[in-house]
């Protein structure tokens, strides 16, 4: 369970970076049924924070920023659907409240999405290059003073009560570096438990940021030597969880570092080929 989210706005200033959490009500239902049009979907998750967002921006107007919205549109409607018996019970609930249609389309009712983050930036925006270096989780595991922490829910669904799909971001920010925490976690009960975290790193005297992206998935039924208390607890559970992809790369600075007056957004999606 999530604590209650109160509407909140916090700030931190990290060197030339501007860190701001906020954390705000439930989108109202009018508003979520445009939205779901827009993306196509016959409905959105039953809680749906879309005015909550982590954003992490340099002075120079380039950074990255995690919100609701765009990690809706990175799920797949076509194509990794879970086809489970409750999938057709769940989608008739759904219809008696939502606005009709003539047409459902198929659509991902677990709500995956393998979103990595929103890049920042009109010119000057990060470069993101593949790379083989890794967050050092030693470094992270040093004891050093926590200056700033939030956590920031985007978005959580309970499936009609047969499991719970989430999307959640922490930042915790240290007087070395800055580490995040960008996690999808789906448990469908009795069928799945999938994971897709994105973390990433910034040293301060670096002039890039680490992102790993790691995908966990495994069948209930391949997990009969875990105890079942574990299925409700993403830390616990994802050391039990094979891996199915991992993605590193690099979030580089901008060469020529030059202010500008707005900044625009570009969605970034980890695509699968």
């Amino acid at each position: 369970m999530h604590p209650v989210f109160q509407s909140s706005r916090r700030d931190f200033t990290f060197g030339p970076w501007k860190l701001s959490a906020a954390r705000t009500h439930i989108m109202k239902s009018a508003q979520a049924e445009r939205l779901a049009d827009e993306l196509h979907m016959p409905s959105l998750p039953e809680m749906m924070f879309g005015d909550n967002v982590l954003r992490i921006q340099h002075d120079h107007g380039f950074g990255i920023e995690f919100n609701a919205t765009d990690a809706l549109k990175c799920v797949n409607n076509c194509q990794g659907m879970i086809k489970v018996a409750c999938a057709e019970e769940w989608q008739e609930s759904r219809s008696e409240t939502e606005h009709s249609k003539e047409v459902v389309k198929p659509y991902d009712w677990t709500y995956t999405t393998d979103y990595k983050g929103t890049l920042l930036g009109d010119t000057a925006t990060l470069k993101v290059v593949p790379t083989t270096e890794h967050i050092n989780t030693e470094k992270l595991k040093a004891r050093e003073q926590i200056m700033f922490f939030e956590e920031v829910l985007l978005f959580e669904d309970e499936l009609h009560d047969h499991g719970v799909s989430s999307l959640s971001v922490k930042v915790r920010v240290m007087p070395s570096s800055f580490f995040v925490l960008l996690r999808f976690f789906l448990r469908v009960d009795g069928v799945l438990i999938r994971m897709n975290d994105t973390r990433l790193h910034h040293e301060a005297d670096k002039t890039y940021i680490l992102r790993e992206y790691t995908s966990r998935e495994s069948k209930i039924s391949s997990l009969k030597n875990v105890p079942p208390t574990l299925f409700t607890e993403p830390n616990e559970i994802s050391q039990y969880l094979p891996i199915k992809e991992t993605i590193c790369e690099k979030l580089e600075f901008p060469e020529e570092l030059e202010p500008k007056p707005e900044t625009s957004l570009e969605t970034i999606c980890a695509k699968s080929k």
